[in-house]
């Protein structure tokens, strides 16, 4: 295989993980009443399988740089591929709620190293110019996964057993860890840095009872103020957590990135606010088609995979688009159209057309697309290849809390308004609000990775 061809390998295989990881994720939801029959137990029960994954990752995402740096990037995304592939098999053989519960931490365990090693084996493979094409080929499917998830379960949990969702990973993961034995590189550092038990005692509680805590909010059988109590607790601990970092000399999550400005704008201001819009609207179109226009489940998610094709479609032209108008215009005008057509969505009525929901919602995939691809690329044009795992390490925290955050402010916005038009323009706000760090970036911030005015 040439040299050029390989990074895009590469990305593709990772792609698979961050698809597998993510579609796992949002198809669950849907299969909760049919596991709970068999598991002989409620609903509301059986969710908290959902809830031990997203407390394992919280645990162990600020931690998967140091150990790709120790290990071996390669070594520890294969494992974890592995471990996410056996996990899968046991969830599908569960025979109760804690055989489950038990299984999905493992899987969660796998999931943590997956999404943000692999991100790190491409960052390491990819040359500077081909970062771009290399970011859309790995953020695509996992955006894919999170509007086709719900309707793909309503299938499977119709037609088949909750079992499949599980079983579906195996040929998935046989595949990905034979192309990563043959096409993937082991990149680590010659000097790994020492371990910080501390930052990861602090990071790991802090991180999991923020989780915990916003994953609450989006619940509607449960307490306010025990949501308060765990965000709470969760936020003093990050935030000793941080002062931990800044004083240490060798931290476990290592804040030095975000004095990067390209890295700070894209995954701490621009990024977090984005991606609140991105976690909102996969929960309030579904809620909005069921509760308001009286569509089916399955129905519905036909509807919605509109953002899907979106999303796919754009992947061909983001390249061109960054080349043609650099990182700072394309996020804040793109971040405009954002949060038009999303305010837009919840402007429909019952009486309106299909085909007209249709091409909005194809619209919003073509420009989220557009937005994270550029987002995902602009955070590493800057970080030098020593601080690679670190910086990946940080994204992926501060991308895990975004989008529980997204989940947890609509449908904090939907309790208090109970209007659909009030909580998409609610969230329509924030998009427009995720616009304005970007106007603080240099015109030619990102040029290395974009060629915008790279002759200049």
């Amino acid at each position: 295989m040439s040299h050029d061809r390989r990074p895009f390998l590469i990305a593709l295989i990772v792609a698979c993980a961050f698809f597998m990881d993510q579609l796992d994720g949002t198809v669950i939801a849907t299969a909760l009443p049919q596991m709970a029959r068999s598991f002989h137990d409620m609903p509301v029960n059986v969710s908290i399988g959902m809830t031990a994954y997203l407390l394992t990752l919280a645990v162990f995402i600020p931690v998967s740089g140091w150990i790709a740096d120790r290990f071996g990037a390669r070594t520890i995304f294969g494992s974890a591929v592995l471990i996410f592939t056996l996990a899968s098999v046991l969830c599908g053989f569960s025979g109760s709620l804690w055989q489950f519960v038990a299984a999905r931490i493992v899987q969660g365990v796998g999931g943590a190293m997956m999404v943000p090693v692999g991100r790190l084996v491409v960052l390491r493979t990819a040359e500077k110019a081909e970062l771009v094409r290399a970011m859309a080929f790995i953020t695509t499917p996992g955006l894919v996964a999170t509007v086709v998830g719900p309707p793909l379960g309503g299938f499977i949990t119709t037609f088949a057993t909750w079992r499949w969702i599980f079983f579906l990973n195996i040929p998935i993961g046989i595949a990905g860890l034979i192309l990563i034995a043959l096409f993937m590189p082991n990149p680590k550092t010659d000097v790994p840095r020492a371990f910080d038990p501390l930052g990861f005692v602090l990071s790991g509680t802090g991180l999991a009872s923020l989780v915990y805590g916003i994953g609450l909010v989006g619940r509607p059988e449960a307490s306010w103020s025990q949501a308060a109590i765990f965000c709470t607790a969760g936020l003093a601990v990050a935030i000793a957590a941080v002062y931990h970092a800044l004083r240490s000399p060798a931290p476990l999550l290592d804040l030095s990135t975000l004095r990067v400005p390209t890295f700070a704008t894209s995954t701490l201001w621009c990024g977090v606010l984005y991606r609140i819009v991105i976690g909102s609207t996969p929960f309030l179109w579904p809620l909005m088609f069921q509760i308001s226009f009286g569509m089916s489940a399955f129905a519905s998610g036909l509807i919605i995979i509109g953002c899907a094709v979106g999303d796919v479609s754009m992947k061909a032209v983001t390249t061109r688009i960054l080349r043609r108008f650099g990182f700072r215009q394309v996020l804040f005008v793109n971040g405009l159209a954002i949060a038009f057509l999303v305010t837009l969505s919840g402007m429909f009525a019952r009486t309106t057309p299909v085909a007209i929901i249709f091409l909005v919602l194809l619209c919003v995939g073509v420009s989220r697309s557009m937005q994270f691809t550029a987002l995902n690329a602009l955070a590493y044009s800057d970080i030098e290849p020593a601080k690679m795992g670190a910086a990946s390490s940080l994204a992926s925290t501060l991308q895990q809390i975004s989008f529980g955050l997204g989940i947890a402010f609509a449908a904090l916005a939907l309790h208090l308004t109970r209007d659909f038009r009030t909580s998409f323009l609610a969230v329509g706000a924030v998009a427009l609000l995720s616009t304005l760090p970007s106007l603080r970036l240099d015109p030619r911030a990102g040029s290395a990775v974009s060629g915008h005015l790279a002759r200049s």
